[in-house]
């Protein structure tokens, strides 16, 4: 890496333009940044590291932006830089705000990036060809070319101030830390995490298979019993070795013992299984001679029930011989009641049929009732003509109805009318009056507003006179200060002046030798030269006191500049403010002129509105006095119909009235007439049929009685009472068949050899037979049941059995994989035994890495201490378990002995620190790929050296332009100066600092 130019605007404390030639500074390829403390010299490597990455060194939030800039000035940083054979120019503008290019205030000045590469054409001087705007492709491309980080070159090309000692002092940690991110050793953490990880991984799989292991050999002891004590030689959670082998052995030792039972309690079943046939076969025999002879003596008990009802079985038979002869006669009998039936009914239904009639028709019979409805029928025809003129009537009713809603509609239109226009004029006046004060208010409004906007400007210029009289205050008081001080300046000056005139003769007399002529005299002799007073001031007094005097002169001349300025401004203020009136008053009056104009414009906004409604109450009265005239006319021709509609009416009304009597309409009438007319017609239609079927009815009775005594009834009430239904008779027929076969069935039964032979032995006990029959049954049940138990015992073990060999053996493996991964994760992590250092892989490479730095560092370390001090590598195991192999020592030659680094001096750890820096500079740009790294910035630290050493360092320094480096060296040190040639001085002032490129014959 080379760095041609930089070029800096409002950049830190920056505030104008400044452009950096490194191309001149580092001609003798070393070059110095010096200057006062706080004005900006690390800023310059600042500016190259954000040009180069975009973001400062360091991991605070550092403001870019220049506080002393113009606000239209934007902060931005351009690199001109050969990286790689390639020259590039890289122009960075932060984010800022800048101010807005049309209006007031500010906007957000978005981050760009520039980066642009010189190319070379045939036949052409060559020129900057663009590669992108991108922030992430700059700096892709940036870090591919440097081949470090942005913390990596930080570390390597800035050795930063108060910053490379603590390397030097670190303990392993730290150190670690450090080298892992200069050479990327994370990836040896990450195989550290990924064993981790793995280990975690490996732990987890194996617990929850031993934990499957534990859960099987749980339901194992379940299944077993206490019976087979399963608890000798389980697996335990304690014992891991007993969740392997041991495990399968005991689960096959306890199916094995579990098969022999089951043999044993299958032998005891089959046992069970006999007994229980044969007290079976003993139960079924006494309960079938129990049961023959039952039904011996449930024969025995039915024929003798039986007997006990032949009388009444006699009693049956006569009466279904009686239904039989009253059935012959049954189609009589049923004639003569159904005309009875049906005579009664005639009777009730002519009842019924006269209880509608009036009490003037009850009485009539059936002619005079026959003739009465005849003649209302006439009356009604005479009726139906009149209907035409009833709904004529009915009409005219409602016509007048709808022309009386109609005239009082009209009415109410006419009175609202009326109403409204004799308010129109209250009004219209209201309105006019509102309309007049609107435009007042607006011409009072224009008035307000001009002078508003001249008591802001008197208000705006009394704020500006304040604060210029404050100042003009402020600045005579450090005016009087400067001139008190102005004025012991040139006492001093003068006093000084004065003493050194005084003593003129014993400085000349200074600068005399013998033989050599006085400049005053111009003798060879000099006889008694003159003496120098002890407090004789020198020519460089008298220049500091003259500088210090013209200073405190120049300064009082700014201020009083400033003075005169700011009274001017103070003056002109008051002027535009209309005198010294007091800002709190002006102020009082703008807001009481600003709410009186608010008023003034709201009063004014009502002139649209108030113009708009007086022309809408125009046009309302217009059409309103049409509307009433309209109305008027309209009611006056509804009168007029309503009074003769109202005459045909009455008319008609009279005319009908004789004619519905005592209903409200004809149709009421006529349907009163009809109604009374078809009850007339039913009452007379009812007495007829009851005349008639009288006769029928005593025709009938005759008869049935005449046949019922000649079968032998007494009377035809006798002959119904005999009948019987088909029914009836059915199910007396059935009771006696019964009766006569059941008789039958049992005497023969009682007659059969088996029932007869059981009935002559003993009573049987089936009670005993069925107590053997179910102890029997109990016990078979209870062995079949231990035998099942000790199969299914069996068969789940041997599941069970299977199932846990399955487990143990992907256990196995895992308890295998945990060993392996367990014990590389403690070698490489650094507390496995094995690992007698107890050094992490991260730290076994960097202690590598750590020795080839102390092998540079030793070049130049042996140089700065005259060969007093040598850097040693340390892989001694750390004390108190603490972690090792990245440690440091010092060898000091004059004792032989070995030292710990935070015993060096501050001079002696500069000097050390600055040898391992560079010495891990090298080893770093040699892991970048070999890069050439051909600028080097070291900030601070000389001011520790003594004479002699810093000499033997800054020859160290110039040893590195021999490999073609640029070495640029941050420090106050004034030995520097006289040292170094080309020079780059930073100077701070109040409005912001400058850089000035200097070289000695220049300065």
């Amino acid at each position: 890496m080379r760095l041609h130019t930089l070029h800096l605007q409002a950049f830190g404390p920056f505030a104008g333009q400044h452009t950096i030639d490194f191309d001149s500074l580092s001609a003798d390829g070393t070059f110095l940044l010096y200057g006062d403390t706080g004005a900006g010299k690390s800023t310059v490597f600042a500016a190259i590291c954000f040009a180069l990455y975009g973001k400062p060194p360091g991991e605070r939030n550092q403001r870019l932006r220049s506080d002393h800039a113009p606000a239209d000035l934007l902060t931005e940083v351009t690199l001109d830089v050969t990286l790689a054979g390639k020259r590039l120019r890289i122009r960075r503008i932060p984010a800022q705000h800048r101010p807005k290019r049309h209006g007031e205030g500010t906007t957000l000045q978005k981050a760009e990036t520039y980066l642009s590469e010189w190319a070379h054409e045939a036949g052409t001087s060559g020129g900057w060809e663009p590669l992108g705007k991108s922030h992430q492709e700059a700096g892709a491309e940036v870090e591919l070319l440097l081949g470090m980080s942005r913390q990596q070159f930080c570390q390597v090309v800035l050795l930063p101030q108060n910053e490379f000692t603590k390397f030097l002092r670190a303990d392993a940690l730290d150190r670690k830390d450090l080298l892992g991110r200069l050479f990327g050793t994370g990836r040896f953490a990450s195989i550290e995490e990924w064993l981790a990880s793995r280990k975690s991984t490996v732990a987890k799989t194996r617990d929850e298979a031993r934990a499957d292991v534990l859960r099987l050999a749980e339901r194992i002891q379940q299944a077993a019993g206490d019976d087979l004590n399963p608890g000798l030689g389980a697996p335990r959670p304690d014992v891991p070795a007993t969740l392997t082998e041991p495990a399968r052995t005991w689960a096959a030792a306890l199916h094995t013992a579990a098969a022999h039972h089951h043999k044993t309690a299958a032998a005891d079943a089959e046992t069970a299984h006999s007994e229980l046939g044969t007290f079976r076969d003993q139960e079924r025999a006494v309960r079938e001679l129990a049961a023959r002879q039952t039904v011996h003596r449930t024969a025995r008990h039915g024929l003798d029930l039986l007997d006990e009802q032949a009388d009444h079985h006699h009693e049956l038979t006569q009466r279904r011989q009686l239904a039989l002869t009253a059935q012959k006669l049954a189609p009589l009998l049923h004639a003569a009641a159904t005309a009875a039936t049906q005579h009664t009914r005639a009777q009730d239904e002519e009842h019924a049929a006269r209880t509608l009639l009036s009490a003037e028709h009850r009485a009539l019979d059936v002619q005079q009732l026959t003739a009465t409805s005849q003649q209302l029928r006439a009356d009604i025809g005479a009726l139906r003509a009149l209907l035409p003129d009833e709904a004529t009537l009915q009409q005219h009713t409602a016509r007048l109805q709808k022309l009386d809603t109609e005239r009082r509609q009209r009415e109410e239109d006419l009175a609202e009318a009326e109403s409204w226009l004799a308010d129109a004029p209250t009004r219209r006046s209201d309105l006019l009056t509102r309309r007049e004060q609107a435009r007042t208010a607006q011409d009072e409004g224009r008035e307000l507003g001009v002078t508003l906007t001249q008591l802001t400007g008197r208000l705006e210029a009394a704020r500006r006179r304040d604060t210029c009289e404050k100042a003009v205050r402020d600045t005579e008081d450090r005016l009087n200060t400067l001139r008190a001080a102005t004025a012991e300046a040139g006492l001093a000056y003068l006093g000084i002046r004065r003493r050194r005139t005084d003593g003129m003769a014993a400085e000349l007399a200074g600068g005399l030798n013998d033989g050599e002529p006085c400049p005053v005299c111009g003798s060879p002799v000099h006889p008694a030269p003159a003496a120098p007073h002890p407090d004789q001031p020198t020519a460089a007094d008298e220049q500091q006191a003259e500088e210090h005097y013209t200073h405190a002169q120049q300064q009082q001349k700014t201020i009083e500049d400033t003075l005169r300025e700011l009274g001017e401004q103070a003056a002109t203020a008051r002027g535009q403010a209309g005198g010294d009136t007091p800002t709190a008053d002006l102020t009082a009056d703008h807001e009481n002129l600003k709410r009186r104009l608010a008023e003034a414009l709201e009063h004014a906004s009502d002139a649209g509105p108030a113009d708009e409604q007086l022309q809408v109450l125009e046009n309302e009265f217009t059409e309103t006095e049409q509307v009433r005239a309209d109305t008027a006319a309209r009611l006056a021709a509804a009168h007029t119909a309503y009074d003769s509609l109202d005459a045909q009416r009455h008319s008609l009304d009279q005319r009908l009235a004789a004619a519905r009597a005592d209903a409200p309409t004809l149709t009421d009438r006529i349907t009163q007439l009809t109604d009374t007319a078809g009850r007339l017609e039913t009452a007379a239609t009812r007495a007829a049929d009851a005349t008639r079927i009288g006769e029928e009815h005593h025709q009938a009775a005759r008869i049935a009685t005449d046949a019922s005594r000649t079968a032998g009834f007494a009377s035809a009430d006798a002959a119904a009472q005999a009948l019987l239904s088909d029914s009836e008779l059915h199910t007396l027929d059935d009771e006696i068949n019964q009766w006569r076969q059941q008789r039958a069935v049992l005497t023969a039964r009682l007659e059969e050899p088996d029932l007869t032979t059981a009935a002559a032995q003993p009573p049987a006990d089936v009670d005993e037979a069925t107590a053997h029959l179910e102890a029997a049954t109990t016990r078979h049940t209870r062995a079949a049941a231990l035998a099942e138990q000790a199969a299914d015992r069996t068969r789940a073990l041997a599941d069970l059995t299977t199932q846990l060999d399955t487990l143990t053996q992907r256990l196995q493996p895992l308890e295998d994989a945990y060993r392996t991964v367990d014990h590389l994760h403690g070698l490489i992590n650094g507390t496995s035994l094995s690992n007698q250092l107890r050094m992490q892989l991260e730290a076994y490479v960097l202690a590598a890495r750590l020795e080839d730095v102390v092998a540079a560092a030793n070049t130049r370390l042996l140089r700065m201490s005259d060969h007093r001090y040598t850097l040693a590598h340390s892989d001694a195991r750390a004390a108190r378990g603490a972690r090792s192999g990245l440690g440091l020592k010092i060898l000091d030659a004059w004792t032989g002995r070995e030292r710990d680094t935070d015993t060096l001096s501050g001079g002696e750890s500069f000097f050390a620190s600055l040898a391992l820096a560079l010495g891990l500079a090298d080893i770093v740009t040699a892991e970048a790929g070999g890069r050439a790294l051909d600028t080097l910035f070291i900030d601070e630290g000389f001011g520790t050296l003594d004479e002699d050493t810093l000499h033997q360092v800054l020859d160290v320094l110039d040893t590195l332009r021999a490999h073609d480096r640029t070495v640029g060296l941050i420090s106050h040190v004034p030995e520097l100066r006289r040292r170094i040639t080309h020079r780059l001085h930073v100077r701070k002032h109040t409005t912001g600092s400058t850089l000035a490129q200097l070289t000695a014959a220049a300065e």
